[in-house]
């Protein structure tokens, strides 16, 4: 049988281990590490990597894997799986999306053993994990008060990302390029597929979020034969090539009138903008047809923020062949 190796540790069939890469150490002495759990299956399959927490305030990402583990999902009949609900310890722990040095770990991808904090934590990452995995679910949410709609995003013109993301069936599965210095990327470049799941808003559970992520992981599973079972879509899985923000012309106050995962048309009023002072109100409408992908839930804005996020363009809809 195929030698699996994480983080220099061999798993052999049938055999689930928790496994702990250093990281680096606080002033006080304090070691951080990066938990990371492995379970193998009694036969042969593929390497499924689940990660979660790159920005450490992104939570539902880390509930999604740890339902995962509690319901003993993660042990799969076929494959390895590898799950690291928390790769940036140091934002979980602070509440904060970069780590301790202020930068971004998922930019600073492939990393450096003598770089930054966040450099070093990429580089770990990339030298114990990814070279032994053949697929990844690199789980998100959306940035500090702004809520994304459970949506796939992947390189559709890349036939594996596409089969992937048609195969976890969420609700919107959006063309979206590598980002420079990003996981996804950096692991593309060994031959890796990772796709990128985004659903909810950082610090806050997004219960319907945290629930289709789980779905679609195990449809996932079920389409590379790591098990038998997995939950039929209860949404249309919808392809979007194009996105664009609506952003604000004035600063305010921001109230929408749509939600996340809504259908407009061109012209239709999607929210207001209002001074504190009542001088004046400003209608937001829809520049074009299109679904709601994000949407920024903060109040206070200024001149240029963005608002929400929409789909543009050709837009496809599919339905599970299941």
């Amino acid at each position: 049988m195929r030698k699996i190796i994480i983080a220099g540790k061999e798993i052999h069939p049938g055999e689930f281990r928790a496994i702990d890469i250093n990281i680096a150490r606080l002033p006080s002495h304090t070691n951080i590490n990066t938990p990371i759990y492995v379970a193998r299956g009694l036969e042969e399959g593929p390497v499924l990597a689940l990660t979660a927490g790159m920005h450490g305030d992104e939570i539902n990402g880390m509930e999604i894997i740890r339902r995962m583990i509690d319901g003993g999902h993660h042990r799969p009949k076929r494959g390895v799986t590898v799950c690291m609900p928390i790769v940036n310890v140091y934002g979980f722990l602070n509440y904060s999306r970069e780590v301790p040095d202020g930068k971004d770990i998922n930019r600073s991808f492939p990393g450096n053993k003598n770089g930054s904090l966040a450099s070093r934590v990429a580089y770990n990452l990339m030298r114990e994990v990814v070279p032994y995995i053949d697929v990844g679910i690199d789980f998100h949410t959306g940035g500090a008060m702004r809520t994304n709609y459970p949506q796939v995003r992947a390189v559709l013109k890349d036939k594996v990302n596409a089969e992937l993301a048609k195969a976890f069936h969420a609700p919107f599965t959006i063309d979206a390029p590598f980002r420079p210095k990003s996981l996804r990327k950096e692991a593309s470049k060994k031959g890796k597929n990772v796709i990128v799941y985004e659903g909810g808003e950082s610090l806050r559970f997004d219960q319907l979020a945290i629930e289709i992520g789980i779905a679609g992981t195990l449809r996932l599973m079920k389409h590379l034969n790591m098990i038998d079972w997995a939950p039929a879509p209860t949404e249309v899985n919808r392809i979007i090539w194009g996105t664009a923000w609506i952003r604000a012309r004035h600063a305010g106050l921001f109230q929408s009138n749509v939600k996340c995962g809504q259908l407009v048309h061109s012209g239709e009023w999607v929210g207001t903008i209002t001074d504190p002072f009542g001088e004046f109100k400003e209608k937001v409408v829809a520049p074009g047809k299109g679904y709601i992908i994000g949407l920024n839930n903060i109040p206070v804005i200024n001149v240029g923020d963005a608002l929400m996020n929409m789909s543009t363009e050709k837009l496809e809809a599919s339905h599970s062949e299941e």
